[in-house]
């Protein structure tokens, strides 16, 4: 029995998790009060003066930018009455309302599908299939072992369960940290140690050849899950023998106090608990994360050699591991579906120079990962209906073909006519922001909803650069956000 009190090893976060609890202790009362913890969580993340002015100023801007537009509506009608009397007013006119004619039907059908979402019982304990968690790591220092601790500590029968934790040549104390967990769990975990850093694919890779489990879970190195989380996440794979892969419900760990992980959490919750829910239903979740994911063995073996040897414009691949293992199975007719009801907490960056280079990794991901499910999507590569499965797609690939002309007029309108745009910018952000505020307020609390405003402010503003820049660098290299963890 585990019976010290765990502080995880993120100063930022005053998080805590109990391990007086066996994992023995079973039961739908119980897997209820984790969830509520979990969304309690949010409801205690603490606002600062610094958080009130931020959204003050949010505020201010969005109803400054509706404002100005009102005020400033002759001129835009002007603007527009003269770009029809030419041709390439009348294209940029006719672009601009398919564009927006698409989104919206796009954003009605995810929604339609989203009502139908309903994710899967956790099954009984005779049910569950041996698993096997895999956890990479590299110079996560003390943060792995708080994973390892929350991973012992779920009630998943422990003869069914297997642990393995890779160190990935870490230039921290990582490894120590790993041997101090071996020393506290014994026989509960495995660990071993890579004789040099290289990527988190291959330590992957070492782990999906020591597994013996019918399921391989992935759990990044950075990352808590809850009591129940791993039998949930993998109750699907026993309920519908098309399962090939699961995603799991990623939440912002270090969300109390900086600013960037208090508005990535509500993003992530609108990106996961509604877009990934309505991808669910077709059974096409386009990607399970690397933060927690779990897999059937046997679709997995099917695709580690191509996995492992990928390359892309003719070198090694070694980022979008997560991506490039949906894609495989998916193309194998296996389905990928969601459970929101397998909750993790996870680190991401606190500040920016971090933040858009874990965005530029993902985006690079999604371009060739993009290419790669565009040669098998328009083929039969499953039974039943595909069509939706090729609209998911169409819309990723909406977004890559406009990049470029959208920037390019976004920098001319921005010179010809700052105020406008800027003002008509800001109040397309507080209409179309506001779906996923009324979602998170919904679901969770109202206060915090409010940062899906300010996030927007700052992608469009701050982050608008990296689909283009990404789609220009996609052959290029490297994780961008491997280095030592900043010491605080």
């Amino acid at each position: 029995m585990i019976t010290e009190e765990l502080t995880l090893a993120s100063p930022a976060t005053a998080k805590k998790i109990s391990l007086n609890d066996t994992a023995q202790q079973k039961g739908n009362a119980s897997r209820e009060t984790e969830k509520e913890k979990v969304s309690d969580n949010y409801r205690k993340a603490i606002f600062t003066k610094r958080h009130h002015f931020t959204l003050a100023m949010t505020f201010l801007l969005l109803l400054g930018g509706a404002f100005s537009v009102y005020l400033l509506q002759p001129q835009f009608e002007e603007m527009n009455l003269s770009r029809m009397d030419t041709l390439g007013g009348m294209i940029l006119l006719f672009l601009g309302v398919f564009l927006l004619l698409f989104r919206l039907s796009f954003l009605a059908y995810i929604a339609r599908l989203f009502f139908r979402y309903k994710p899967v019982t956790s099954v009984k304990d005779e049910e569950l299939p041996t698993s096997t968690v895999i956890v990479p790591a590299y110079n996560e220092g003390q943060l792995v072992y708080s994973t390892l601790l929350s991973l012992v500590n779920s009630d998943y029968p422990a003869e069914k369960l297997q642990l393995l934790a890779i160190d990935d040549g870490s230039k921290d104390d990582t490894w120590e940290w790993m041997k101090k967990a071996k020393e506290q769990l014994g026989d509960r975990v495995s660990i071993y140690q890579q004789p040099e850093n290289q990527g988190k694919r291959h330590a992957l890779y070492r782990g999906f050849n020591l597994a013996t489990g019918e399921v391989f879970v992935t759990v990044d190195s950075d990352s808590i899950v809850e009591k129940d989380t791993l039998r949930n996440l993998v109750s699907p794979f026993v309920t519908n023998e098309n399962c090939g892969a699961v995603a799991g419900n990623v939440r912002v760990l270090n969300n109390e106090k900086a600013i960037i992980p208090r508005m990535l959490n509500v993003s992530f919750v609108f990106s996961f608990e509604f877009i990934r829910s309505a991808q669910s239903v077709l059974g096409s979740v386009l990607c399970t994360p690397g933060a927690l994911a779990a897999y059937r063995s046997k679709a997995v073996m099917n695709c580690l050699p191509e996995w492992i040897n990928q390359t892309f414009m003719g070198q090694p691949t070694d980022i979008g591991e997560d991506r490039a293992m949906t894609n495989m199975i998916l193309k194998q007719g296996f389905h990928v579906l969601f459970q929101r009801n397998a909750y993790v907490l996870t680190n991401i960056p606190e500040k920016f120079s971090s933040l858009h280079k874990m965005f530029t990794r993902w985006e690079r991901s999604n371009v060739r990962e993009n290419l790669m499910m565009s040669k098998f999507a328009f083929k039969p590569f499953r039974n039943g209906p595909k069509s939706g499965t090729r609209l998911l797609l169409l819309n990723q690939w909406m977004g890559m073909v406009t990049a470029y002309p959208l920037i390019l007029i976004m920098l001319v309108l921005l010179i010809s006519h700052p105020i406008m745009f800027i003002s008509s910018t800001l109040l397309s952000i507080l209409i179309f922001s506001s779906l996923p505020v009324f979602f998170y307020a919904k679901k969770y609390n109202i206060s915090e909803a409010f940062w899906a405003y300010t996030y927007s402010i700052f992608y469009t503003f701050g982050l608008f650069w990296i689909t283009p820049y990404a789609m220009a660098t996609a052959n290029r290299r490297g994780w961008l956000t491997r280095g030592l963890p900043e010491k605080k």
